[in-house]
């Protein structure tokens, strides 16, 4: 049997509010394989986006690991952890995160120059794949909700990553634009042969992926 891409084992964390100890997550395994596309659907202070930035490396756990392509991650420097998440994994969020003062091409070629490589040829690809060819100059005030969102997609997948992590990446938009983005994001790992990993509120969005995962009061039910 292959190895799991991604495996988390007895995931911990938890955050103090004053005098307060709030349990987030409290004690869960997964395992991702490749090319899969996983759901975590739950309510608005499940764990959710503490469960998918912890697996992603961004959000270290107080007790548990989490093994990506049989590499524990929170071990090693913070450099060597940092070229991993370049590398390897591409985020989408519900914010955009997009830099203003820079044009939809120069943000989805940061990923790239933040590891070294310049890649335009593959920021005009990615920002074509999106459909979004006529707008590289533009900048994000300049561009709809939507528009921002296929930019940050672009984004993600500039890098060639192994596995996208999107949290709640239809969360800012209408159901129409979200319905497109959706539909846009599972196109594009599909075809690149990408595992994907989402957040989300919304159980009909949920409900499209390879398997769905419910979290509850921090645990998988």
């Amino acid at each position: 049997m292959s190895q799991p891409q991604l495996e988390a084992r007895d995931l911990h964390r938890s955050f103090r509010i004053g005098s307060r100890r709030i349990e987030v997550l409290r004690g869960i395994s997964l395992s991702v394989d490749h090319g899969e596309a996983v759901f975590l659907c739950g309510a608005s202070g499940a764990g959710k986006t503490t469960l998918l930035y912890t697996l992603a490396g961004l959000e270290r756990p107080e007790t548990g690991t989490v093994e990506f392509e049989g590499r524990r991650l929170y071990t090693g420097s913070a450099s060597s952890q940092a070229e991993i998440r370049n590398k390897k994994m591409g985020f989408v969020f519900q914010g955009y995160f997009l830099l203003p003062e820079l044009t939809a091409l120069e943000n989805v070629m940061l990923p790239g120059l933040i590891g070294g490589r310049r890649k335009r040829a593959e920021a005009e690809a990615s920002l074509s794949d999106v459909g979004l060819s006529e707008r590289l100059h533009h900048l994000p005030a300049e561009l709809s909700g939507g528009e921002q969102q296929r930019v940050a997609i672009a984004r993600a997948l500039t890098n060639d990553p192994d596995i996208v992590f999107a949290d709640e990446p239809t969360g800012n938009l209408d159901s129409k634009t979200g319905d497109g983005i959706m539909d846009l994001l599972m196109q594009l790992v599909q075809s690149r042969k990408k595992t994907l990993l989402v957040v989300t509120h919304d159980v009909r969005l949920a409900e499209r992926g390879d398997r769905t995962l419910r979290i509850l009061d921090g645990l998988l039910v």
